[in-house]
């Protein structure tokens, strides 16, 4: 533990986690320019050490090595060191986490770089121990032959941040022939197919990341194609994680991943945006299949989410650690007398035969609840209920857990949209006892009201990250496409026009900041940005969507509401651009995927010209439209001057005193009709 008799430049700061470190005998640094000029000046290499909040390895590195006196005077003599959250400045990392990619053919965190104070790397690591292990070097090895290479022959180190550096610099352009085709569909549904764990589900071996994102583009493919064992490899997938430790029992939510093929033993940080999207999942999987085991286990995500991860405020918080009083998992772990002690002996003894609590524990003597001994099918269950709640109030009781409070746009963004999602589950429920979807619609507004208030500037401009009343560094390519993203989906609930309206907004701003308007795909950082040695394009459909994949979304989506010129266009380009990407590899591209086959299969467009937005069964009905794909627009009295403007087309859709329906489908318009049943019930058979 720090005993505070050092400090360091870093007690400034906002993030949890550059505060973690700030009493570290380490003399860190922030990124920025005195940590470089103070490196030029002295002539030292520059040590980058990049991580995040929850983050194990990074606590295990910082114990070992940071907290060390003698690791930490061999970097104050012989080094300038700086920390990054990589969660304030994803910037930073893509940039770095792209060098060691490239030099070591893996990445991870904490990402350790050293560096020329021209910000050119010449090594790259991510947790090194403090001693070298076998095969692995230590950091004391690392830090005193670098030290002595840089006195010796810097030049040769110098040249090698140089080479690094052009080769980040290569040709990241589309083909202008490139264009999605379902071949590239096909293909990605193979790969999973293929890879598919028909034992335990999910993809391949140990780990396994719940990567939901590629269960929603198989949930899509198999409903486009009809295709029962796509579906099933999505659905039985996410029923494994619900039954495993890798999903909290007591509490609700998922943790980041799991270290076994079972899905038993999670890496057991939670954070906010795999939360978001395996909710999606587990909504879209039950509006396609009926299970109320997801229906279920949606609800848990968003009845955690609530009542841990949600501020005062409206916005939603990071994530929480994955240890407790320096453990890994210890928070979570139960034993049988703990359970007794607190459901009492024949409760308490039901439990732990249900959910595998023996003596032994099931991880490291720990008992960590699942179902995956469990033969029968999942039912809710009332009284287990009850007792989840009394076992979640003993175990918050219990011992202390970190929570990661920053707010950031683009995670706070994606449960936003989870939550519009959550909401139109809502809708077609008719207030059935689930709780936490009924609060899905006013989260989700507060959560979109957040960034609206807090979260941009004077200019209109987007920031990454609030936290402690104070909003931080010039926003990303995420924090546009995600936030865009959450306002489409928004509006697709409500049809308020203000949501329209700011996601046109947000996303001209992201064309203007961001595109690259030579090769296509948008940047990570802005062109009025701080200026690293490489501006990347990322693409891939990672840990979570990239920013390239969700923009596609968003301009697909624009496209077909406003049917602009511009938007068509734009959406034409960043389509292609993906599609070149992807077409070597396209699994690793399924958010893009699920954005292409707006393009690749008929389209559907229901303008609805209404009285007023105030028959509430009617507007759920047209939500649920938009949840099966159509792209609704909605004109009203209030709104009809807003939307021609926004939507230029609409103006000759007359108003009337009764709702009026129009259907365009594939490119071609049908009649004008009063009964919207002549278009739902057809589309929903």
């Amino acid at each position: 533990m720090n005993d505070h008799s050092h400090t360091n430049h870093l007690i400034h700061e906002r993030s949890p986690y550059l505060l973690s470190h700030a009493h570290n005998p380490v003399d860190w640094y922030p990124w920025g320019p005195e940590a470089f000029e103070k490196a030029k000046r002295e002539d030292k290499p520059v040590f980058l050490s990049i991580g995040y909040s929850t983050c194990h390895w990074c606590h295990v590195m910082e114990r070992e090595s940071f907290e060390d006196e003698q690791a930490a005077k061999l970097l104050n003599d012989h080094y300038v060191s700086i920390k990054v959250d990589r969660e304030e400045r994803p910037d930073i990392d893509s940039v770095y986490m792209a060098v060691c990619q490239a030099v070591n053919h893996s990445g991870g965190w904490p990402l350790t770089i050293i560096m020329t104070p021209q910000q050119e790397p010449f090594f790259a690591a991510t947790y090194l121990p403090r001693e070298g292990r076998g095969q692995m070097p230590g950091l004391m090895q690392v830090l005193k032959q670098l030290a002595d290479l840089w006195k010796k022959e810097p030049e040769k180190l110098r040249q090698a941040g140089t080479s690094i550096c052009e080769h980040l610099a290569g040709d990241t352009g589309a083909s202008p022939d490139a264009w999605p085709e379902q071949a590239m569909l096909h293909q990605a549904a193979g790969v999973f197919l293929q890879t598919f764990d028909k034992e335990y589900g999910g993809f391949g071996q140990e780990p396994k990341f719940p990567a939901a994102h590629n269960l929603l583009f198989l949930l899509r493919y198999g409903r486009l194609h009809q295709n029962k064992t796509v579906e099933y490899v999505a659905a039985q997938t996410l029923y494994s994680m619900m039954r495993g430790g890798i999903f909290d029992h007591i509490g609700g939510g998922f943790s980041r991943y799991s270290t076994d093929r079972r899905w038993l033993v999670p890496h057991f940080e939670k954070m906010l945006y795999d939360n978001a999207l395996l909710a999606m999942a587990y909504l879209e999987c039950w509006a396609q299949t009926g299970a109320d085991w997801s229906l279920w286990t949606a609800e848990r995500i968003f009845t955690y989410v609530f009542r841990e991860l949600t501020g005062e405020e409206g916005g939603f918080f990071c994530g929480q650690d994955a240890d407790s009083e320096g453990v890994e998992g210890k928070y979570y772990g139960l034993s049988p007398d703990e359970i007794c002690r607190v459901l009492g002996e024949p409760r308490g003894q039901a439990f732990c035969a249900r959910y595998d609590i023996t003596e032994e524990g099931n991880f490291e003597g720990m008992g960590i609840p699942n179902l995956l001994h469990e033969e029968r099918p999942w039912l809710p269950d009332p009284e287990t209920e009850a007792d989840r709640e009394k076992l979640y109030g003993y175990r918050r009781d219990r011992y202390p857990l970190h929570k990661d409070d920053k707010i950031l746009t683009s995670w706070d963004s994606l449960m936003a949209a989870a939550c519009a999602k959550g909401a139109r589950a809502a809708f077609r429920l008719g207030g059935q006892e689930y709780p936490a979807l009924g609060q899905c619609l006013l989260r989700g507004k507060e959560s979109l009201a957040f960034v609206r208030d807090h979260l941009t500037d004077g200019d209109g401009r987007l920031m990454v990250r609030y936290r402690e009343g104070e909003a931080g560094f010039m926003g990303h390519l995420d924090d546009y496409a995600f936030y865009a993203y959450a306002l489409l989906e928004m509006y697709g609930t409500v049809f308020e026009a203000a949501y329209l309206e700011e996601a046109l907004r947000v996303a001209e701003m992201m064309v203007t900041y961001f595109q690259d308007r030579e090769k296509g795909g948008y940047y990570l950082y802005a062109s009025d940005g701080e200026q690293l040695i490489s501006r990347p394009k990322d693409t891939w459909d990672g840990a979570m969507p990239s920013g390239n994949s969700v923009a596609a979304h968003v301009l697909c989506r624009l496209a077909a509401l406003t049917t602009l010129p511009e938007w068509i266009k734009r959406r034409d380009r960043q389509l292609s651009f993906l599609a070149e990407q992807a077409k070597s590899y396209p699994s690793g591209y399924s958010f893009a995927l699920l954005a292409m086959t707006e393009v690749l299969y008929p389209s559907r467009e229901l303008v609805c010209v209404l009285p007023d937005l105030q028959d509430e069964q009617l507007v759920h009905r047209l939500a649920a439209a938009a949840e099966e794909g159509f792209h609704v627009l909605v004109k009203t009295p209030e709104n009809a001057d807003v939307l021609a403007r926004l939507a230029p087309f609409t103006a000759d859709y007359p108003l009337s005193d009764t709702a009026r329906y129009y259907l365009c489908e594939g490119g071609s318009c049908q009649k004008p009709t009063e009964d919207l049943d002549e278009i739902l019930i057809p589309a929903q058979g």
